[in-house]
């Protein structure tokens, strides 16, 4: 199996979890809190595409979807476009307000998409290309792609379970 197949299904694993935590939602539980400061599946969904769609064009040498297809005009959040969510605050997370599901799902789908079309043209040695000297030791794109990876897994599933917890109030 390629390196690049690992990834694929991977990303792929990240969609379907997004998927199933939205499929048939109340739209009001998107915006619904567990504490006063707890995170929401809306912010959290739209954290973990932000920062997908952000990284990956990052490294791929694309602009975002977010700006390039108009994605944060339909969001119309109060934030600036470049905005990923990293550092918010707790106002920060009540001020994510996203009612459709949708919208979620759609933006997700069109960034995975673009991740999964990159993905399609790298070499095992193209994940050993440097995308981030910033860090000692320099962040390679492999790992750069397993770190989304794997923050992307973690806010799917906390957005699953926020669901199931919101549903059974």
């Amino acid at each position: 199996m390629e390196s690049r197949d690992l990834l694929l299904t991977a990303f792929d694993n990240v969609e379907e979890v997004v998927r199933r935590a939205l499929d048939g939602i109340d739209p009001a539980l998107l915006t619904a809190r567990l504490d006063p400061d707890a995170n929401t599946i809306a912010w959290l969904v739209w954290h973990l595409t932000r920062v997908q769609d952000d990284h990956v064009s990052e490294v791929a040498g694309t602009e975002q979807a977010y700006t390039a297809d108009g994605w944060a005009d339909r969001f119309g959040l109060p934030f600036e476009p470049g905005a990923i969510g990293y550092g918010f605050s707790s106002a920060d997370v009540a001020a994510t307000v996203v009612t459709d599901p949708q919208l979620l799902v759609d933006y997700h789908a069109e960034v995975h998409r673009r991740t999964a079309a990159f993905l399609r043209t790298l070499s095992a040695g193209d994940l050993d290309r440097v995308v981030d000297e910033r860090w000692d030791p320099p962040v390679t794109l492999g790992v750069r792609l397993l770190s989304v990876i794997g923050d992307d897994l973690q806010h799917a599933g906390q957005a699953a379970i926020v669901r199931g917890v919101l549903e059974r109030r």
